[in-house]
């Protein structure tokens, strides 16, 4: 498929919003590249390079990455798709950062996935999994066959520290006040779209309805997929 123009676009939405799910549909229906700064973030930290070694003190420390750092990792990332259309995730979240962003590049549109808290904090605690084999279970749509067991090995399964609900409500509270000032630098651009609701798949139809309209010339790799 060929894009007639490049299109750049920022998804942001809480953790547990969908947006790796929505990510996915967007890139496989729209080609869009995508790039995560949790991926490169963690590709950084295993090559243990001093970067990565500075990023990993940070993040235990449960500090944030300095922004012209995370900014400089993301830009250099970008550099290799000047003529290709895109799709940013986890970057900006802060306003230095989508400023530096804006330095360097115009973004289009900025997809905001607005899914209540009380959804996703339903969403990520009931979420189980079976860590030699990272096989997710949710007690509420995908249980397991025997209460807290592994489907194939028997094994018990544990809940991740970060799926715990006072460790889900506090990144929450986080996101929420990290956040807001990015979507409302983005909103007084004029760029942010916001799409509302409790599930991806109600949500995508309007999504996909509206890159349809915002990319001039697509070409959709598999339509509604």
């Amino acid at each position: 498929m060929v894009l007639q123009t490049v299109f750049r676009a920022v998804i942001t939405g809480a953790p547990g919003s969908g947006k790796g799910t929505m990510s996915s549909r967007i890139v496989r229906s729209f080609g869009l590249k995508h790039l995560s700064s949790g991926d490169m973030l963690r590709a950084i930290i295993e090559a243990k390079t001093d970067l990565g070694v500075l990023m990993k003190s940070c993040i235990d420390q449960g500090q944030l990455v300095p922004d012209d750092v995370i900014s400089r990792l993301v830009l250099s990332s970008l550099r290799g798709l000047e003529q290709s259309s895109w799709l940013l995730d986890g970057f900006p979240r802060t306003v230095a950062q989508a400023e530096a962003l804006d330095s360097v590049y115009d973004v289009d549109s900025v997809i905001n996935l607005d899914v209540p808290f009380q959804t996703i904090r339903e969403r990520l605690t009931s979420r189980w999994v079976h860590l030699p084999s990272g096989r997710v279970y949710n007690i509420d749509f995908n249980p397991p066959k025997r209460p807290g067991l592994d489907d194939v090995t028997g094994e018990p399964l544990v809940q991740r520290d970060d799926d715990r609900p006072e460790t889900v409500s506090r990144r929450l509270k986080g996101y929420e006040r990290q956040t807001q000032p990015v979507l409302e630098y983005y909103r007084s651009k004029g760029v942010l779209e916001t799409f509302s609701g409790t599930e991806t798949n109600k949500i995508w139809p309007h999504v996909h309805a509206f890159l349809t309209r915002k990319i001039p010339g697509n070409q959709q790799a598999v339509g509604k997929a």
